[in-house]
């Protein structure tokens, strides 16, 4: 009786070391690429310190090192983000809500939709950004380098994350709500507007601000698109800003940081920290709702 005891007690601690060792490993994986980020942090902020300020923010962009600044690129970068959550956040919502709460399952069209969908998720930016500049810039609509075009392009880039995790969010919402609403007598939409949306709107409020801080941080699309680097003018309050030459934060970024000289790096190194402010604050945004709201079935 004492040979099968201490072969299980021999591979319970192999499998135990096992473990450890892997855990060790993953542990020294995230370590390194935390490491790595933080130095690359610390690097930009004091590489950008000398010019953080409101000086950063009063001028606009220039030729000058002495004169360049980013704020038309933050009033840019506020209406082209703006306005794309605008347009993809009901948008993707509401198809979250068909495809979860109306769709038949068994029919081939919400099969292909749900398809295209999942492919469209992992479709690069600058995919997008051909897209944008064939039909939407240049055209059938043709409506040039503007604020409009830009916003509608990321809107395609970031709908289907937004429509993927409002689905994910719709799905945590306990079937036995629906059941107990229909049973009261309340119908489908009385049952998604009163019990599933609330319900699920920390899943669905989190992901659409983590889809709309993916739209803050591109370039790629807005470069093919003629997102220009040297605007010296915020676009004008109204609808005329949906027809204005604009430039956002990254593009500003990509501009000062591919100059030859030394001290537009530095600019590009505060403008980078300035954006990364911003991220973190939509981020913050997002878990702080997920923390506040979030509801355990």
């Amino acid at each position: 009786m004492t040979a099968p005891v201490s072969l299980v007690g021999t591979v319970g601690i192999g499998r135990r070391i096992r473990d450890a060792a892997f855990r060790g490993l993953l542990y020294a994986a995230v370590g390194v690429a935390l490491g790595t980020l933080l130095v690359l942090l610390v690097d930009t902020v004091n590489q950008g310190r000398p010019k953080i300020g409101m000086d950063l923010y009063r001028n606009f962009p220039s030729a000058r090192p002495a004169r360049a600044g980013i704020q038309s690129a933050i009033y840019g970068s506020l209406w082209v983000v703006g306005l794309t959550a605008v347009m993809s956040l009901p948008l993707g919502v509401g198809t979250a809500v068909y495809l979860e709460e109306y769709a038949r399952r068994d029919r081939w069209y919400t099969r292909l939709i749900e398809l295209n969908i999942q492919n469209l998720a992992a479709v690069p930016s600058i995919v997008y950004g051909i897209l944008g500049l064939a039909f939407i810039a240049r055209g059938p609509l043709g409506w040039g380098p503007t604020i409009r075009t830009a916003s509608l392009t990321l809107t395609l880039v970031v709908l289907p994350t937004v429509i993927i995790s409002s689905r994910e969010a719709l799905r945590a919402v306990p079937p036995s709500l629906r059941q107990g609403a229909v049973a009261l007598g309340a119908t489908t939409w009385q049952t998604v507007w009163r019990q599933v949306l609330p319900g699920a709107a920390p899943g669905i409020s989190t992901g659409s601000i983590l889809a709309v801080s993916r739209a803050l941080g591109e370039s790629a699309p807005l470069l093919l698109l003629g997102g220009l680097a040297f605007i010296s003018f915020n676009p004008p309050a109204g609808p005329a800003a949906l027809e204005s030459p604009y430039t956002v934060l990254p593009i500003q970024v990509f501009q000062y940081a591919t100059d030859a000289r030394q001290e537009f790096h530095v600019i590009a190194a505060a403008t980078i920290v300035v954006l990364l402010a911003m991220l973190l604050l939509l981020n913050g945004a997002a878990i702080a709702i997920r923390n506040r709201y979030q509801r355990k079935w």
